[in-house]
């Protein structure tokens, strides 16, 4: 009889243990994570939709790392890529091939197991580096607009190799992020599980005041601030072009209209991969708490980390120099030479150049006819004959001749300038 119990107990004990790992699973996911007063566990998916997570990281970091690793590949292959514009842009290459690298492949991990698999010190480490990497875009993009509005103000034509503005902003970019990162790690908020569990960043859904203060200055200053300098600083630009839309050349037009396509589809598409993620994150620390659901937390998350792969297809297929070069790398060979090869601020500079040159030749001629010298007189006078041209255009001519000798054309000036 004894013996009966004890094996009738081992049998229900071996099937509540199979019935239940993925409530096991659940409870193992919430112990890696110190909870601390008003925040909650995180919410579950179902198996379905961990597996639908899965596939997007999966297909997120394996795009992500090869379109990213291509643009710094190009960019050390080819010298007509290191502008300093481009240096910029590499930056936010960089960045997003560290998402690649060592964020997405444990979010993955952890979606095709559905818990968080490296405990509570991997889910800081994740948090704090992916948060990190994020800010470092988006800063990226508003010291490139500032780069930019900053060149078109300049009285002179911009040094296309000077990299010391490039470098600074690198570097501000950087140590900003960190800046803002850094905090929670030394207890202003903290970083914890994000959506379902399988993710982890700063933690939006404690309600507290030291969780709420550091999210609102975060929102503000590296979010908000950086998208009004962009704003700011391209629609300065863009009120330029127009100005000088009807004197530039069209081909002049054209190159200009397609890069700015070019940053205004970067822009976009960066805020609509961020945008649902800052309103989540508002709505998961000022809303009910029970307001989001699993879904809805995941889907902005995944939306932030597919703009690794959206940025480098924009450099491809919409900038010129890279496209040229990404052709050449396809077939072996040397990339084209041309007045396409350039950067974005030098057209901008090219179109300030062009409009000051022919308002210069518009008023330019009268002074140098009105007063011919002696000795163009003389000269002519002396050669004048019935088939031979007028005193008057000779002397027009004569007294050009001088000034184009010395100083080169201004079209001239301008296609120099553009090569590389």
């Amino acid at each position: 009889m004894i013996v009966c119990n004890v094996s009738l107990s081992c049998t229900h004990c071996t099937g509540g243990g199979a019935g239940s790992t993925a409530a096991t699973a659940a409870a193992a996911s919430a112990d890696a994570y110190e909870q601390v007063p008003g925040s909650l566990p995180p919410p579950t998916l179902s198996p379905r939709g961990h597996l639908v997570v899965a596939v997007c990281l999966g297909f997120i970091g394996a795009f992500g790392f090869l379109t990213n690793f291509l643009v710094l590949a190009l960019f050390c292959r080819y010298r007509t890529l290191r502008t300093p514009m481009n240096l910029l842009l590499v930056s936010i290459s960089a960045s997003d091939l560290l998402v690649s690298v060592v964020g997405t492949p444990f979010s993955f991990a952890a979606s095709t197991q559905g818990r968080w698999l490296i405990g509570r010190a991997g889910c800081v480490w994740y948090g704090f580096v992916n948060a990190c990497l994020g800010i470092v875009s988006l800063i990226s993009l508003a010291v490139l607009s500032y780069e930019r509005y900053c060149t078109m103000m300049a009285t002179t034509i911009a040094d296309g190799r000077n990299f010391r503005p490039a470098l600074v902003g690198i570097c501000f970019s950087w140590l900003y992020s960190v800046a803002w990162t850094v905090p929670p790690l030394l207890g202003w908020s903290r970083y914890g599980p994000e959506g379902p569990g399988t993710t982890c960043s700063v933690d939006w859904r404690t309600q507290t005041a030291n969780n709420i203060s550091y999210i609102i200055c975060l929102f503000t200053f590296c979010l908000v601030l950086p998208f009004c300098v962009i704003l700011y600083s391209y629609g300065r630009l863009l009120h330029a072009i127009r100005q000088v839309r009807s004197v530039s050349s069209v081909v002049t037009r054209r190159r200009e209209q397609r890069v700015l396509m070019m940053v205004v589809t970067m822009v976009a598409c960066y805020l609509l991969c961020w945008l649902p993620y800052g309103v989540v994150a508002l709505l998961a620390t000022f809303g009910p708490r029970d307001l989001l659901t699993p879904e809805a937390t995941i889907t902005p998350s995944l939306l932030a980390k597919f703009s690794t792969v959206i940025n480098p297809f924009i450099y491809v297929f919409m900038n010129k120099q890279f496209y040229r070069c990404f052709r050449a790398f396809l077939q072996c060979s040397t990339p084209e030479r041309g007045s396409t090869l350039k950067t974005f601020s030098r057209v901008t500079k090219t179109l300030r150049t062009f409009r000051q040159v022919k308002e210069h030749h518009v008023s330019a001629p009268a002074p140098s006819t009105a007063q011919p010298t002696p000795n163009s007189v003389h000269n002519s006078s002396q050669r004048a004959s019935p088939g031979s041209p007028s005193p008057s255009n000779h002397d027009s001519a004569s007294s050009h001749t001088p000034a184009a000798a010395n100083s080169p054309k201004p079209r001239l000036v301008l296609v120099a300038y553009y090569r590389e």
